[in-house]
């Protein structure tokens, strides 16, 4: 699927790749839409991902220092424990093989707190697609969510110091595999929720890479 494969040619927003796939599926199967918490706003830059794919839900490590590796959570329970995640997000956190979730989570500083933030992107095990993405931010020793977006195909991302969200979007008749355009929207922390601060949108060329027949010249030419 393209999209954010691409989007460093297309609109020089050089991020992170989206998880591909079969965005039909997600959509189809989950049915979900896009909402916002009403303090708050859609992985990772500043300190990068806790894991590849998929995490394991794993207990609490101590607090690390400010210099040493970001303190692990315990992101599928924080999860499954919050009441704003949508029930259909939850029945897709399933592990995929063993005890590996479809899950990534990443650490940084978003919210001007004193310990790191932690955004967490739930996909899909068979093709990688985004379904959810929330922030949580620790207050008393609890994570509290303080942004989602869940309608697919959708990513979050820290990129130095902002919350970035990428969402794909579909116009009727789209190939599953190719979206028209998607939007790239970029969140600031203000005072305690996360506020707009751009929103970049990237229409996709429908002469590459789609689904349409080649034309090809007369014979003998």
């Amino acid at each position: 699927m393209r999209g954010l494969e691409n989007r460093a040619s297309r609109a020089g927003a050089a991020r992170q790749t989206l998880k591909a796939g079969s965005a039909a599926v997600a959509l189809a199967a989950l049915g979900l839409s896009l909402t916002a918490c009403a303090t708050g706003g859609t992985g990772a830059r500043d300190e990068g991902p806790a894991g590849s794919d998929a995490v394991t839900g794993t207990a609490q490590t101590p607090m690390a220092s400010a210099t040493s590796a970001p303190r692990r959570v315990d992101a599928v329970k924080i999860l499954q424990d919050d009441p704003s995640v949508s029930p259909a997000v939850k029945s897709a956190l399933k592990p995929c093989v063993a005890d590996e979730y479809p899950v990534d989570v990443s650490y940084g500083k978003l919210t001007g707190g004193s310990t790191n933030d932690v955004v967490v992107n739930v996909m899909t095990c068979a093709d990688a697609v985004g379904v959810g993405s929330y922030v949580y931010r620790e207050k008393n020793g609890r994570y509290e969510n303080v942004f989602k977006a869940e309608e697919p195909p959708v990513y979050a991302e820290i990129d130095r110091g902002d919350l970035v969200v990428t969402q794909q979007l579909y116009a009727k008749g789209d190939p599953v595999s190719y979206p028209s355009s998607e939007e790239v929207i970029t969140y600031g922390w203000s005072l305690a929720h996360f506020a707009e601060e751009s929103r970049i949108h990237n229409d996709y060329s429908k002469a590459v890479g789609g689904s349409a027949e080649p034309t090809l010249p007369p014979p003998g030419n």
